[in-house]
């Protein structure tokens, strides 16, 4: 259990940010409008509000940063060094009672400007009051800049502060640096610390967590510590001279008798010896370390008489160890987790609070005879019987039996119907002594015996309770309906529905036969590959089909000139004759209409003559020309030849670069007169410009120009941010 977690604190602000956000809150949360006919006293409520809700504000925010930051006379006396260590207590003590002090004067400016505010007798001077309210209290937050900003950095380190718990059982690593503590912590732990071959790689605490006998462990490696004076020790070294001298924990200390660390055996022999006070209450384990590479037993008789002085005197436990060949690594962890546990728990059988929560808990009675009536033991008469059909028969098995029973060492399963709905057999008697002696086996036995779980399951028919013990295992019957099922049903069903199967067989069987027969066909390889391709072809003609008719087309009438679609193929009548005798049928006389057409048709006749005539002649005065100015045969000649031939055709055919005007009634309009007011109204509707007022539609694709409703609301003062 964690008891401090420093990761909770909130961010502290600066100086420039806190005025911001101060002013900001403000404007937002209160009035910012006084409008015309306001009394005086309402508009000293309107700035006595603004007044009290920046000092509000201003509090919190205060109060939030006084709250998140521990108190070193409140927190464990570990974490108090170690904060005096790292950040300095004065400096820090002094950081938080400026905040204190500012948050003070704060609610004084407040309480001051607001009195004054009640006797203003115009909104000039009650504006001006709150400008000058505002304005002091802006000003007592830009002094504090440094003090925020020293906050705000030792908030930050503390958040990076391992989460140490003080009270838990705790291995602790110390020794000089490079001896092999941070290896050791990454062999039992489930930590990563950074091993590297040079000195004070940890520069700071870090913390793994291991298991051992269901107890989770905590295990603190800590910086290397160097032998000179308390005074001359930097902020690493102090760091584990904190947590040393702090926590109850069994300590590991760590000697490299290899000199690989570059200190030698005496070096650190005399570091043990100047921190030993530090070790005082605490299980102590000397680790001698790097065996692998200098073995205990070819030690230098020097050396290893410096470590024997000092195991000797001060009643230390050695244990040889090497991270790399992993000697030893689980009995160094093992013996040192069992004597902390074993110290820990001596103090508490020690101490008398163990014992005063134990008889708080436990309540002992002690029986006190009621009366001075002598009371025998008293024998079941079940079992005076069993004694005397066993002494009438007396058989070896039986004498060991009448002792047993006796002695009142032998107990027989009894059977009880206590609890459970009376039956038929229960006999109105106590409980009766079961008269086999064999052992009784459970169900579990018989599941063991007979497969395991999920292979036997037991009958629970054998404790069905039935008028007759016999009806038991009978088979339940099938009710449908208030009827029996077996009683319908037919003793031979299965020989009739395998009767049945068969034949549905045979006839499925000569189906299949006919249908092969019926698919002979008389036509050879060719000619059916050929009605497969023409089949493949008709299908493939009725997809497009329909995928031209659900394709999208223009919207066609029935009728085109009074005539049908389905007849637009056929020839029109044009004969003179033939429009006679219809129009005649039809009661209209035609004369006119047909000389009419006598006359337009000799017309056009003499028109084309003429045409061709021309046509002839300038051909000719081409064709001269030509002979004139290119040689017979040449491809200049050919190709100009060919394009005035083209030329003419297009003459004669006329321009069709545009569609020819359609005459009134084919468009829908009855006269030339309507057709003009049409073409006027769709001139006047394609000159309609867009207006400015005009209402969008859907289909409009204007942009706007949109302003940002926060960036253009509330009150627009001369000045910046930071300061109107």
């Amino acid at each position: 259990m964690v008891v401090y977690n420093f990761k909770k604190m909130h961010a502290v602000p600066t100086a420039m940010e806190l005025i911001d956000i101060v002013l900001m809150r403000t404007q937002r949360k209160t009035p910012t409008v006084i409008h015309p006919g306001y009394k005086i006293t309402r508009i000293r409520g309107f700035y006595i509000r603004k007044i009290k809700f920046t000092q509000q504000t201003i509090h919190e925010r205060l109060t939030q940063i006084l709250t998140d930051f521990p108190r070193l006379n409140d927190i464990h006396p570990f974490y108090a060094d170690l904060c005096n260590t790292l950040y300095d207590r004065d400096h820090y003590k002094l950081a938080l009672g400026q905040l204190n002090t500012a948050r003070t004067l704060v609610d004084g400016i407040s309480r001051d400007m607001i009195r004054m505010v009640k006797y203003g007798d115009s909104l000039y001077r009650c504006k001006c009051l709150k400008r000058a309210a505002l304005g002091r209290m802006c000003t007592l937050l830009k002094r504090q800049k440094s003090s925020l900003a020293y906050l705000e950095q030792v908030r930050k380190h503390m958040s990076r502060l391992p989460a140490l718990d003080p009270h838990t059982r705790t291995l602790l690593l110390c020794g000089l640096p490079n001896v092999g503590k941070s290896s050791f912590m990454n062999k039992i732990t489930r930590a990563d610390v950074d091993v590297q071959p040079y000195a004070f790689t940890t520069k700071s605490l870090f913390v793994g967590h291991c298991d051992y006998r269901y107890l989770r462990w905590q295990v603190i490696d800590t910086p290397g510590i160097l032998d000179h004076p308390l005074e001359e020790r930097n902020i690493i070294e102090m760091q584990a001279i904190t947590a040393l001298a702090h926590l109850t924990c069994a300590v590991l200390f760590f000697c490299d008798i290899s000199e690989q660390c570059g200190y030698t055996v005496e070096a650190q022999c005399t570091l043990f010896k100047s921190i030993r006070p530090l070790f005082a209450n605490k299980q102590l384990i000397f680790v001698v370390n790097k065996v692998d590479q200098q073995p205990w037993e070819t030690l230098e008789e020097s050396k290893k008489k410096l470590v024997e002085d000092i195991i000797k005197n001060d009643s230390v436990t050695m244990i040889e160890m090497s991270n790399a060949t992993e000697t030893n690594i689980a009995k160094v962890k093992n013996t040192a987790c069992d004597m902390l546990l074993a110290s820990r728990v001596d103090a508490r059988v020690a101490g008398n609070k163990i014992k005063s929560d134990l008889m708080n808990r436990l309540q002992v009675f002690t029986p006190v005879a009621r009366d001075n009536v002598e009371r025998e033991s008293s024998i079941p008469e079940s079992v005076m019987r069993r004694r005397q059909q066993l002494e009438n028969k007396t058989t070896p098995d039986d004498e060991d039996e009448i002792a047993m029973l006796g002695s009142k060492k032998k107990k027989f399963s009894r059977t009880s119907n206590s609890g459970y709905a009376p039956t038929v057999s229960e006999d109105d008697g106590d409980n009766q002594v079961m008269e086999d002696t064999e052992k009784f086996k459970t169900a579990r036995e018989h599941m063991w015996e007979n497969g395991g779980p999920g292979v036997w399951a037991p009958d629970y028919r054998e404790q069905y309770d039935l008028k007759e013990e016999d009806w038991r295992f009978d088979a339940i019957p099938q009710i449908l309906n208030g009827k029996n099922v077996c009683d319908y049903i037919d003793p031979d069903i299965e020989v009739k529905l395998a009767r049945l199967e068969k034949e549905e067989e045979q006839l499925a069987k000569e189906a299949d036969a006919a249908n092969m027969e019926d698919c002979e066909s008389d036509l050879d390889e060719e000619e059916e590959a050929a009605v497969t391709a023409i089949r493949e072809r008709k299908a493939i003609i009725k997809k497009e089909a329909h995928v031209k008719n659900t394709q999208n087309h223009s919207v066609r009438g029935r009728q085109i000139r009074n005539k049908p679609l389905n007849k637009m193929h056929e020839i029109a009548v044009t004969s003179s004759k033939a429009i006679h005798d219809k129009m005649d049928a039809l009661g209209v006389d035609t004369s006119k209409m047909i000389e009419r057409g006598r006359k337009r048709e000799r017309a056009e006749r003499g028109r084309k003559a003429s045409r061709s005539r021309n046509r002839e002649e300038k051909m000719s005065d081409d064709e001269e020309d030509v002979d004139m100015k290119e040689p017979a045969g040449s491809k200049t000649a050919a190709k100009k030849q060919k394009r005035l031939d083209q030329d003419l055709v297009r003459e004669e055919k006329g321009s069709r670069s545009h569609s020819r005007p359609r005459k009134p009634t084919d468009v829908g309009v009855k006269d030339k007169e309507a057709m003009r007011k049409v073409e006027q109204l769709s001139r006047k509707e394609g000159q309609i410009k867009w207006s400015r007022g005009h209402a969008s539609q859907e289909g409009d694709n204007r942009q706007t120009v949109h302003l940002i409703k926060w960036m253009n609301t509330g009150k627009k003062r001369m000045g910046t941010s930071y300061c109107r």
